[in-house]
C-alpha cells in the first residue's frame, strides 16, 4: 500500500482522485464500489452516519427483513447442535439489546471452523454484528454474519478502548469494518501537505473549525464525540462554502454579460394589457412586476425566479414581462416542459390578450405575433413558424424541447421564461437564456434555504396572495378498504357532473405492465361527517393492485352512475393531437370524467373542474399532491379534491397524506415535505451515478450555514478566490452539473 501511494504522489498526481484499485488493490476496489465508492476521495467522504460507544447496543426494535444492518449487542447463549435434516452441524447464537432478542446462524460440514466462533463469541461477549436480515420460523435472524468485537483482550489500548465506535452505512459482504480498514490504510496519508485546505483561514478562524485534514481524521477515527461534531461541523461549512462559490461565479458570469435594455413604453402593449386585465393584480403581483419592471430596464440581464403556489397568477406577471421585450422591439420567448402545458399557455396569452384570430392580436395599428412551436407539429406548420420566428414576426413564442432541439436563432432575443423550471437544468436555462434576460418560474414552493442553495444564482421573487374570489379546496383522504366511502365518493363524482362539473380521476399508471412500488395496506377508520359523505348506492370494489388508467377507465366504464357519462382517457404516451382533443372534450364537457396520469400535473386550466380523486395517493410525493389539487377549484364553485389511499397508520406515507389534507399553503406544505423526508429525496441524488454533491449539508436544518457561506463567498478577496484548492473543488461541482440535482422535487 505505502509503496503505491509513494508512486501516486511522487508521479505527481492527486492521490484524492485516484482509484481505490491502484492504491487498495482490485479485490478490496471492487468490494468497495458496491457502495458506489470509487476513488480515495469518495472512500474519504463516505462518513460514519453515527456514533457507538462500547457498553451501549444498539435496538434491534429497528431491525426489518431483508435489510442490511449492524448491530451493537451483547450474547446471551451460544451452541452448537447436530443439524436435523442433512449432514452437518449448526452454531446458533442469542444477542440483546436488553430488550429485544436476535438469533445468529453459522453452519458447517465440521464442527471445527464453528467452534472458532463459539470460542469468540461467548456469553456477555459485546459486538458489532453485520448481515442480511432474515426469519425463520417467524423470529429474525443473520445468517453467517459478519462480526466485529471492539474491546477484544489485547487488540486495542485503552484510548482506543474510550473512544466512539463510527458506525458506516454498508452493504451485503462488504461490513463497516472492511470500510475502517481500507480508511486505516489511507489516512495516515491524510496530512495537512497532501490534503490542501479550501475554506479561507478567515472563515475558519470566524467560524472555529478544525483544519480540513484534522477534521477527516476525526471524522473516521474520532477521539471524542465532540472531536466527531466538530469535525462535522466543518464538512458541512466546507460542502456550503464550494457550493456558494460555485454559485457565485455563476452570478459573476451572468452579471458581465449584456442583455437589451427593455424600458418601460408609454402607451405600449403592455400597458394596454394591465388596463384591460378582467382582474384586479394582487398585491403580490403588483410588487413582483415592480421587480420584473426594474430589472428588464437594465443592460445587465435580469436572473430572476418567480415562485408561486397553485392559482396565484404568475402567467400574467410573465405575459407582462414578455409584453415588456415585444414593446422594445424585442423577442420573448416562454419554454414549458410539456406539450400540454405548452398548448395551454398559449391559448391562456390568447385570451388575456383578446386575440382576434389565431395567433395574431391587433391593436391600436400594432400587430402582435404569437406563435406555438412543439416537437409533434407537422413538418410543414413546423416549418411555417420557425419562418416566423427567425425573420422576428413572431414576437411571442411558447413551445417545449423543440425550441431547444432545432437551433433556433432569434434574431432579436429579448426575454426568455422557463415555466416549471425544476425539469431544466441550470446548465440547459442558461443556455437557453443566452443574451436575453430570464425569468424561471415554479409553482412548486421552495423553502428558503432550498432556494439559496439551489438557485443562489437567481434572485429570487414570491407570489403568495390567491386572487380574490378563489375558494378554498377541501381535501379528504378516502381509505381504499372502506366500502362506504368509496361509495359516496363515486356518487359526489356523479352529482358533480350532474351539476356541470368536470372530474380528474388520477392514476399513479397507465397500464398494468408497469413497475410500481408495494403497497402498505390500511384498516379502515371512522366515518366522515355525514354531510359530505351520507350513505349511498353500492359501487365496484376497487382492486387492490396498483390502479392504472387502464384499469380505473375499466371499473368506471362498468358503473351504473356512470352509464351516460362520457368517460375520457389522457396520459403522457398518447400523440399530441390524442392529448388536445382529450382536453378539448373535458374542457366542452363532452367527457366531463377524465382518468389521467400526472400529465395535468401543471399547467391545466379548466375552471368547470370542480373535483379530483387521486387513486393510491400514497404513491405521489406532495409536492406532487399538491400540483394536482391545484387543477380543480380555478372556477367560482366549491372544489374538493378526494386522496384513495392504502397507507398504512403511522408511516411516512400515511403523515405525508395527513400533511396534505391538513395544509392548503404550498409554502407550508414544502416546509413540511423538508421535515418528512430526506434532504437527498428532496434534492434529488442522480448524477449520472455520481453521488449528490450535497453530503454533509442538511438544508431544513442548516440555514444559517448556508447563509454565511453566501456572505463569506460574496466577501472573499481576489487572493482567498484563487486558492487553488477551492478552485479544484469547484470545478468537481461543475463536472458533476448541471446541478439538476438540487432542482428536482
Amino acid at each position: 500500500m505505502e509503496k503505491k501511494v509513494n508512486a501516486l504522489v511522487s508521479e505527481g498526481r492527486d492521490f484524492f482522485a485516484s482509484p481505490l484499485a491502484r492504491v487498495l488493490g482490485t479485490r478490496s476496489a471492487e468490494a468497495l464500489a458496491k457502495l458506489d465508492l470509487h476513488t480515495v476521495g469518495d472512500l474519504l467522504g463516505h462518513i460514519p452516519f453515527r456514533l457507538a460507544h462500547r457498553g451501549e447496543l444498539m435496538p434491534i426494535a429497528r431491525v426489518r427483513e431483508g435489510e442490511s444492518v449492524t448491530v451493537l449487542a451483547r450474547v446471551l447463549s451460544a451452541r452448537i447442535r447436530p443439524m436435523n435434516t442433512r449432514a452437518g452441524f449448526v452454531l446458533n447464537v442469542t444477542v440483546s439489546d436488553g430488550e429485544h432478542e436476535l438469533e445468529l446462524t453459522f453452519f458447517a460440514r465440521t464442527q471445527r471452523p464453528l467452534r472458532y466462533h463459539l470460542q469468540r463469541l461467548s456469553p456477555g461477549r459485546q459486538a458489532l454484528f453485520c448481515g442480511t436480515v432474515g426469519i425463520y420460523r417467524g423470529s429474525l435472524q443473520l445468517t453467517h454474519p459478519e462480526y466485529e468485537i471492539p474491546d477484544s483482550p489485547g487488540d486495542v489500548d485503552r484510548q482506543t478502548v474510550a473512544a466512539p465506535i463510527p458506525i458506516y452505512h454498508s452493504a451485503a459482504k462488504v461490513p463497516p469494518w472492511r470500510i475502517k480498514q481500507a480508511l486505516a490504510l489511507i489516512l495516515p496519508r491524510v496530512t495537512e501537505q497532501t490534503m490542501a485546505e479550501i475554506l479561507p483561514q478567515s472563515y475558519i478562524g470566524r467560524f472555529s473549525l478544525p483544519g480540513r485534514a484534522q477534521a477527516i481524521h476525526d471524522l473516521h477515527q474520532p477521539p471524542t464525540d465532540e472531536a466527531w461534531a466538530a469535525a462535522l461541523k466543518r464538512m458541512k461549512y466546507e460542502e456550503a462554502f464550494v457550493l456558494q462559490t460555485f454559485l457565485a461565479d455563476r452570478r459573476a458570469q451572468a452579471d458581465r454579460r449584456r442583455a437589451p435594455a427593455c424600458p418601460p413604453r408609454e402607451n405600449g402593449l403592455c400597458s394596454r394589457f394591465q388596463s384591460r386585465l378582467p382582474f384586479r393584480l394582487t398585491a403580490d403581483q403588483k410588487q413582483v412586476i415592480a421587480q420584473i419592471s426594474a430589472d428588464l430596464a437594465q443592460e445587465r440581464p435580469m436572473r430572476r425566479l418567480l415562485q408561486g403556489d397553485v392559482g396565484t397568477g404568475k402567467t400574467a406577471v410573465a405575459l407582462y414581462a414578455m409584453l415588456r421585450a415585444a414593446d422594445a422591439g424585442r423577442q420573448a420567448v416562454l419554454l414549458a416542459p410539456t406539450e400540454v402545458l405548452a398548448r395551454q399557455h398559449f391559448e391562456a396569452i390568447g385570451k388575456m390578450l383578446g386575440e382576434r384570430r389565431p395567433g395574431v392580436i391587433c391593436e391600436a395599428g400594432e400587430e402582435l405575433r404569437i406563435d406555438l412551436l412543439t416537437g409533434s407539429m407537422p413538418e410543414k406548420e413546423k416549418k411555417s413558424v420557425l419562418r416566423r420566428i427567425e425573420s422576428g414576426t413572431s414576437r411571442l413564442i411558447v413551445g417545449t424541447h423543440a425550441l431547444l432541439q432545432d437551433n433556433i436563432r432569434l434574431p432579436f432575443p429579448g426575454l426568455t421564461v422557463i415555466d416549471e423550471q425544476h425539469r431544466f437544468g441550470v446548465d440547459q436555462r442558461a443556455g437557453l437564456a443566452g443574451g436575453a434576460h430570464l425569468l424561471v418560474m415554479t409553482a412548486t414552493p421552495i423553502p428558503r434555504t432550498v432556494a439559496m442553495t439551489a438557485f443562489g444564482d437567481l434572485n429570487v421573487s414570491v407570489i403568495k396572495e390567491a386572487p380574490k374570489g378563489r375558494k378554498p379546496i377541501q381535501t379528504v383522504l378516502v381509505p381504499l378498504r372502506n366500502r362506504r366511502w368509496r361509495e359516496r365518493m363515486w356518487q359526489r363524482a356523479a352529482e358533480e357532473i350532474a351539476a356541470g362539473g368536470r372530474v380528474f380521476v388520477v392514476c399513479p399508471r397507465i397500464g398494468a405492465g408497469e413497475e410500481e412500488e408495494q403497497s402498505a395496506f390500511a384498516s379502515e377508520g371512522d366515518c366522515p361527517p355525514e354531510e359530505l359523505f351520507p350513505p349511498s348506492l353500492a359501487a365496484p370494489v376497487p382492486p387492490r393492485e396498483p390502479f392504472s388508467v387502464e384499469s380505473a377507465f375499466s371499473m368506471l366504464a362498468k358503473m351504473p352512475l356512470f352509464a351516460d357519462t362520457g368517460i375520457g382517457i389522457l396520459h403522457g404516451k398518447m400523440d399530441s393531437a390524442q392529448k388536445t382533443k382529450a382536453m378539448d372534450d373535458f374542457a366542452s364537457g363532452v367527457t366531463p370524467l377524465l382518468v389521467t396520469t400526472t400529465v395535468i400535473e401543471v399547467g391545466v386550466d379548466v375552471p368547470e373542474a370542480t373535483v379530483m380523486i387521486v387513486l393510491d395517493a400514497e404513491r405521489f410525493g406532495l409536492a406532487q399532491l399538491h400540483q394536482l389539487r391545484g387543477r380543480i377549484g380555478r372556477g367560482s364553485r366549491e372544489a374538493l379534491c378526494l386522496a384513495v389511499h392504502d397507507a398504512a397508520p403511522q408511516t411516512q406515507a400515511a403523515k405525508r397524506l395527513e400533511c396534505f389534507a391538513r395544509i392548503s399553503d404550498g409554502f407550508l406544505l414544502a416546509a413540511e415535505d423538508l421535515k418528512l423526508r430526506r434532504v437527498g429525496n428532496v434534492l434529488g441524488t442522480e448524477q449520472s451515478g455520481r453521488h449528490s454533491a450535497l453530503r454533509f449539508l442538511d438544508v431544513a436544518e442548516d440555514a444559517d450555514i448556508i447563509l454565511a457561506a453566501r456572505r463569506g463567498a460574496e466577501g472573499m478577496s481576489a487572493a482567498e478566490a484563487g486558492n487553488p484548492a477551492l478552485r479544484r473543488a469547484v470545478r468537481e461541482l461543475e463536472s458533476v452539473s448541471d446541478i439538476g440535482y438540487l432542482e428536482k422535487g
